[in-house]
């Protein structure tokens, strides 16, 4: 067994698939096929089985799965200590964020983030804030960026950037005219509602019930997991759908979508920069974290 051979099970795992995960490292599907054996053989039991259409871990390769994920980590944390004690900035670093934030926020981030350290490569995972939480709490991820307080208590978040959602709607739509409206109007209207989990459904819900209102007494027509999927069903006259104003600027602005105020909800939220309570921190996640709140203050000033 060796690290090489451990990060290719993960992208196994990771991709469910010998041939993408082969891709992936730059390798044959039979030398990635060989590689595993060469761990089963190792641990003398079965790590993945090869179904139909995709490549699963057994209870095993779970295992397995979870102690790799650590130590590429560790071995990530390693380069990156080296590299600065030689003065330089260079590593891999597993970043997560929320839907709106992964987005909306983070590439742009990112991409100056890399234009300015070369060396550094980020891998960015974009999942509902639960999951991403949950990452961060195994340590599949170091950092994130998400759209919700969390009720884990294995995180520590502090409050990056500000958003405000509002309700949207198609844009030939009654209310099409209008700039906003009450939030008892609401609760006639057909409305998407995005998936359990979702930074996004919890501020909505924190809201609703700060108003004395509850979710559940919406007309909710459909529970939808993706913000550009949920953009597509609002177009489509499914329903309408309270979503984060940075997710629909381009649609408002080419006149397919219109986004109202309610009256009676407050709407504003924070994007939160998170990681676990009681991991250290990488000299690379630091460096991180000094460019993401350097870039959001100049961006704001």
């Amino acid at each position: 067994m060796d690290l090489w051979q451990l990060q290719i099970f993960c992208k196994v795992v990771d991709l469910k698939s010998f041939s993408r995960a082969g891709r992936a490292v730059h390798l044959s599907q039979p030398t990635v096929s060989s590689h595993i054996k060469d761990l089963e053989d190792h641990f003398d039991c079965r790590l993945i089985d090869r179904l139909a259409k995709e490549a699963l871990p057994t209870k095993a390769g779970r295992l397995l799965y979870r102690y790799a994920k650590r130590m590429m980590a560790l071995r990530d944390e390693t380069e990156s200590a080296m590299a600065e004690f030689k003065g330089k900035i260079k590593g891999s670093l597993d970043l997560g964020g929320s839907t709106i934030p992964g987005a909306f926020v983070l590439p742009d981030i990112v991409g100056a983030f890399t234009s300015r350290f070369p060396e550094v490569k980020i891998s960015l995972t974009i999942a509902d804030t639960q999951q991403i939480i949950d990452a961060i709490s195994s340590g599949d991820l170091e950092l994130g960026v998400v759209g919700a307080v969390a009720n884990s208590t294995n995180v520590v978040q502090t409050r990056l950037v500000d958003d405000e959602m509002g309700l949207v709607i198609p844009a030939d739509h009654r209310w099409a005219g209008k700039k906003r409206i009450t939030a008892s109007q609401l609760f006639s209207e057909p409305f998407i509602i995005r998936e359990y989990g979702s930074g996004t459904l919890k501020s909505i819900q924190n809201s609703f019930s700060e108003a004395g209102f509850n979710v559940n007494d919406l007309n909710i027509v459909a529970r939808i997991g993706s913000t550009e999927a949920i953009r597509q069903g609002v177009k489509s006259g499914i329903g309408v759908t309270i979503l984060s104003s940075i997710a629909v600027t381009e649609d408002v602005a080419a006149g397919k979508l219109k986004s109202l105020s309610i009256d009676g909800l407050n709407l504003k939220r924070s994007f939160y920069l998170t990681y676990h309570r009681n991991r250290s921190l990488s000299p690379l996640s630091k460096t991180f974290i000094d460019f993401i709140n350097s870039q959001l203050s100049s961006s704001n000033d």
